[in-house]
């Protein structure tokens, strides 16, 4: 199915970073381009008739095929500079038989939004400019398309300050999840080793954790108790915040 210019506001587009977590690595969805060996994050463009959060959550439908996803607008990106058509998107849209070269072309300021998904639950689809979407983990991302690139990087910022002052976990994690496992989370999008047992103390202090009377199962240590999100806590702390810093 073509694109169709008419049907967006011009001069307006989106890119969100949608952060995973997988083996006790943070990795991000990215969408390799057709034609290129580029690659991007999804985004795309607002509709008329939409806002820029329903047409955020529009494209991450399509993009991860997930209907309830936890986004977060942190930037607009501005540079007067960032949307000079770069050489292997001009390729892509007249290999692809775009009839909108010119409108692809105009200078564009992009909201910034990041999402926060449960990597297991993600089936990665491909929009009509890219031939696969996949995870990459943070360290390996490598330079991305335009300015994309710097806009992971100011979200990964994003949610080290929120780490701050807000619950991180719900998610990323799946329902239920060990002490060790929460505590990777945190190290890894702080980028530094936080102590085992002042990490358990603090969170534990929140109360926006229910310990299970189960353990996780297989290993060849003691076995961890498992742990789940106590909803109704972690709503309040959302709203209301935490204190005290990583």
């Amino acid at each position: 199915m073509g694109f169709n210019a008419k049907e967006y506001l011009e001069s307006v587009s989106i890119d969100c970073v949608v952060f995973g977590f997988h083996n006790n690595q943070l990795k991000v969805l990215l969408l390799k381009m057709k034609y290129t060996q580029e690659w991007s994050l999804p985004g795309g463009f607002v509709k008329l008739s939409e806002t820029v959060e329903d047409a955020a959550t529009r494209i991450l439908r399509e993009r991860t095929s997930l209907t309830d996803i936890f986004l977060k607008q942190f930037r607009v990106f501005s540079d007067p500079e960032r949307s000079k058509m770069n050489p292997a998107l001009k390729d892509l849209i007249e290999l692809g038989d775009q009839p909108d070269l010119d409108w692809f072309a105009k200078r564009f300021i992009s909201v910034g939004l990041y999402a926060l998904v449960d990597f297991t639950k993600v089936i990665a689809v491909p929009d009509n400019f890219s031939d696969y979407a996949g995870w990459k983990n943070l360290d390996e991302i490598g330079n991305l398309m335009l300015d994309h690139s710097l806009i992971v990087q100011k979200a990964l910022n994003t949610l080290r300050l929120q780490i701050s002052y807000q619950p991180i976990g719900y998610n990323l994690l799946p329902e239920k999840f060990t002490m060790p496992e929460l505590q990777a989370l945190y190290e890894t999008l702080l980028g530094k080793t936080l102590d085992r047992r002042n990490f358990q103390r603090k969170i534990l202090s929140f109360d926006i954790l229910n310990k299970l009377p189960e353990t996780k199962k297989g290993g060849a240590h003691k076995a961890p108790f498992l742990y789940e999100f106590n909803l109704e806590n972690y709503k309040k702390a959302l709203e209301n915040g935490l204190t005290g810093g990583w």
